[in-house]
């Protein structure tokens, strides 16, 4: 593009120190031409797209709307924890991951209950034998996992360190590794 010069109107303007035989010059600027390039629009739809899987993953972590699928884990028990069911069956193990939908418990062991095969008299009561069986010792051979749906959840708790329970299965693993 060529430079164009132009000289300002003389008509109504102070000239000072510049002389009145002079008229003032000065270069009018080339439009620069709008850079719409290829590169532009592509980190443009790159930005969209990083913001709409941002939005995506918060409403799946922090929703019930779980469209992308994002785990919810909320587990900070490093211990032992009771999963009450609404069965009325317990189960002792470690949560290892909860969603909003499975809790999954590892190292799974249950209370059985064992009564006497011995009439009683009438004036005593039936004697309850309580045993803590390992998962995975049954007859149909299940893994020592478990996936159990929310919904069957009615709460769950975590064990003491020192409790009858905890105290049981560090017997039962320590006689198994003898």
């Amino acid at each position: 593009m060529s430079d164009i010069k132009r000289t300002m109107p003389m008509g109504g303007m102070n000239m000072g120190d510049q002389g009145m035989d002079q008229p003032q010059q000065y270069m009018a600027q080339p439009m620069m031409p709008k850079k719409s390039g290829l590169g532009g629009k592509i980190m443009a739809a790159v930005i969209v797209i990083v913001v709409i899987l941002i939005g995506l993953f918060l409403v799946s972590k922090y929703t019930n709307w779980n469209i992308l699928n994002v785990s919810k884990e909320s587990v900070t028990a490093s211990g032992w924890q009771a999963v009450f069911l609404t069965n009325g069956q317990v189960y002792f193990g470690k949560i290892t991951r909860e969603t909003g939908d499975l809790i999954i418990l590892k190292d799974i062991y249950y209370l059985q209950v064992a009564q006497s095969p011995q009439p009683t008299p009438a004036n005593q009561q039936n004697q309850q034998n309580l045993s803590l069986v390992k998962l995975g010792n049954e007859l149909h051979g299940p893994k020592d996992t478990m996936k159990i749906n929310m919904a069957q959840v009615l709460f769950t708790e975590e064990l003491k360190s020192d409790s009858k329970v905890v105290d049981a299965i560090v017997r039962y693993k320590d006689d198994q590794t003898k």
